[in-house]
């Protein structure tokens, strides 16, 4: 049995303070005790067999820790407790960050994450491993591993400096100085070197028909983003176009029902923060330069269609930090967000929760985890359970 802490304890109750106050959510716990080690960028899947198996990276820090590796546990069907932590994957003697789970289209479970050369998000490399016998209780037992290695031609440069032609012109800066933030951008892309290497991952690929994978990537050399496509079920890889913009990272791909596919980002650029969006007319291989919404930004998000034809939303949604995540719902593919629920909501200062990821399984419910930081030194990965039909209308 686990022994938890007065903090611990605390947490519970309020927890359960939450769910009188929220119908909508049907259950929220930590995968794992408070603890002091830097834990982060968690992702979710839910396996054939009724398992749910969650991945974060952990260690005393992020891409300047070699010490950083990715960390797992298990959710058996019918418990309602996480198995205890085991090791997912770990490069000796270099950081291992930001992995996502996924399952392709013939149910083979993939692991995807980075691993950060000379401890610089510019040098990443893209690794992966699958597993065919993921079932059984414990890690997966991994059958196959190897680099996603991917080469952007000249085009990409030129899609960057014509997409650069296109963008509202820069505030960062002197006025006079921000025009060298575009020439920077177009004399790295034409590097063929720095274009191929720090593509990053942070959000589950889409699945299309014909065994087409969109895996969204972004880069924080380039501050955009790209997508590695395959149209083998994840076997090979190959890079589309950039997604370029003034800021547009980390994003969320889901497909609209007149087929393009819509993408939400993280916005790394100029101030106001606010979530970036932008869409492809051709399944991914080109992009629309990205465009600012009216939703406050400051870290990662998440979008998922719902069985039911609704778009939900993962992220924060204020501009002066992390305590407050909530989930969204749209009827009008992302015109408006009539309802909406809060995952958690403090004072500032208080906690920090982001980087979320959200699936649904075929009884409808929404399962979602993410970094839940209530201090420097207690940290945790939280899952989340929600009903979207008991979410109220605004």
């Amino acid at each position: 049995m686990r022994n938890y802490s007065f903090l611990q304890f605390f947490l519970l109750f309020a927890t359960q303070v939450l769910f009188a106050q929220n119908p909508a959510i049907q259950s929220s716990t930590l995968i794992f005790p408070i603890q002091e080690k830097h834990v982060h960028a968690s992702s979710i899947v839910s396996l054939p067999n009724g398992d749910f198996l969650c991945v974060w990276f952990h260690g005393s820090g992020e891409r300047t820790s070699d010490d950083v590796k990715l960390m797992g546990a298990r959710l058996e069907k019918g418990k309602t407790a996480w198995s205890e932590p085991f090791l997912m994957a770990d490069t000796p003697n270099i950081p291992d960050c930001n992995p996502i789970l996924f399952l392709n289209h013939e149910k083979k479970l993939f692991l995807v994450w980075i691993a950060v050369q000379a401890n610089k998000w510019e040098q990443s490399i893209l690794r992966f491993r699958t597993s065919t016998e993921s079932q059984k209780s414990g890690p997966p037992i991994w059958n196959w591993q190897d680099n996603i290695l991917l080469k952007p031609d000249d085009n990409f440069a030129k899609e960057v400096a014509q997409r650069l032609k296109e963008t509202p012109p820069s505030t960062a800066g002197w006025a006079g100085y921000a025009p060298k933030y575009d020439e920077s951008i177009i004399a790295a892309s034409n590097d063929p070197v720095k274009r191929s290497f720090g593509w990053m991952t942070r959000i589950k690929p889409l699945l299309l028909p014909n065994k087409r994978i969109i895996l969204p990537l972004y880069s924080d050399g380039f501050n955009m983003s790209i997508m590695a496509i395959s149209d083998d079920d994840g076997s090979t890889w190959r890079p589309s176009l950039p997604l370029v913009g003034r800021g547009p990272i980390q994003p969320a791909i889901i497909q609209k029902k007149n087929g393009n596919l819509y993408a939400l980002m993280r916005d790394s650029g100029d101030d106001p923060a606010r979530v970036h969006t932008s869409e492809s007319k051709d399944n991914g291989e080109t992009w629309q330069v990205s465009a600012k919404t009216t939703i406050p930004n400051t870290a990662s998000v998440e979008l998922l269609v719902l069985q039911d034809g609704r778009w939900a939303f993962v992220g924060n949604d204020i501009d002066d930090g992390r305590y407050r995540i909530g989930l969204f719902l749209s009827d009008d593919e992302g015109k408006t967000w009539k309802w909406k629920t809060y995952l958690e909501k403090v004072e500032p200062n208080k906690g920090s929760f982001s980087y979320p990821s959200l699936i649904q399984t075929a009884d409808g419910l929404l399962h979602i985890t993410y970094s839940y930081h209530l201090e420097k030194d207690k940290k945790s990965i939280k899952y989340v359970v929600v009903n979207p039909q008991k979410i109220p209308l605004n």
